[in-house]
Parts: structure tokens; C-alpha cells; sequence
């Protein structure tokens, strides 16, 4: 049961993603409280979201939403760039993913849209479930090539 309505849960948890990883803001990234992680926070009111992940051409992670010190809601998820993705290429697929995942949708407050494209990268996003409960699967192709995959799952908390 949510402390708040829904619709203004909703709207943080848009808001949050959208400020945090997804425009790669410094003034969200904070100290990790665990050792060799990242960590991105958004507060609002009595609203906590926190987003810490381990990693980076593989990851794993979780991002919690606290309402005062409870949790209420969370996802993880693990994924990253293909083992065989040159160098130099990771850091333009973790920007056009940046991008994608700013275009977040309030029917889907997961990860990004079903669909995105610029330039010759392509996202798609499959979800199961709704904010209460899902699961999905993001992907990354670039000129037609799988270059990343991430599953996530998650829900409200009880």
C-alpha cells in the first residue's frame, strides 16, 4: 500500500530517473555507502530514490524509493554492453542509452520507452506488470548488432 497517491508516486519516480543516471547530473551522484559502487540520489518531501550499481561494461543493481525512512517501492536489474564491444565504443552506447532512459513514460516508470531510435542505435524495452509488479528486458542494437542487454524486475514493496 502506498503511502502517497499514486499518480504523485508516479510522477517522482519519472522525475528521479530522469534527474539522476539518465542525465548523468553530478549534483545527484553522492558518496556510495557500499564499498566500489556508484550511487545516485533524488529527494523530494518525505521521497527518497536511490540508485546504487555495481560495474560497468557488466552490472548489476537496485533502486529503492523510501517514503521517510521506509522503503516502499524497488528494481533491480543486472546487464551491460556485449563481452565483445570494443573499448571505445562503451561509452557511446551508455550515452544513447542515457538519452533513451530520459524518455522514461508514466504508464511504464521502469527503465525507458517500448521504442527509440537516433542516429543508427536502436532501443527497445519489453515489460511485463506495472509499477506494482513487472519484470523486462532492454536492448541495444547498433546498425543491427545486439550491443547491450539488461533484465530488470521489481515492484512495490510490502
Amino acid at each position: 500500500m502506498l503511502p502517497i497517491p499514486e499518480k504523485d508516486f508516479i510522477t517522482f519516480l519519472v522525475k528521479a530517473k530522469q534527474s539522476t543516471y539518465a542525465a548523468h547530473q553530478p549534483q545527484y551522484r553522492v558518496e556510495p555507502i557500499l564499498s566500489n559502487s556508484t550511487q545516485y540520489e533524488f529527494r523530494q518531501g518525505a521521497l527518497l530514490y536511490r540508485d546504487i550499481y555495481f560495474g560497468m561494461r557488466y552490472f548489476v543493481g537496485q533502486e529503492i524509493v523510501y517514503h521517510t525512512s521506509e522503503p516502499i517501492w524497488g528494481m533491480s536489474f543486472a546487464g551491460g554492453v556485449s563481452p565483445e564491444l570494443p573499448e571505445v565504443e562503451i561509452n557511446d552506447v551508455y550515452d544513447f542509452l542515457r538519452v533513451a532512459l530520459r524518455e522514461i513514460t508514466r504508464e511504464h516508470p521502469f527503465r525507458g520507452p517500448k521504442n527509440y531510435e537516433r542516429e543508427s542505435y536502436t532501443y527497445t524495452n519489453r515489460v511485463l506488470g506495472d509499477f506494482k509488479r513487472f519484470s523486462g528486458t532492454e536492448a541495444i542494437s547498433h546498425v543491427g548488432r545486439s550491443v547491450y542487454q539488461l533484465n530488470y524486475s521489481g515492484g512495490l514493496l510490502s
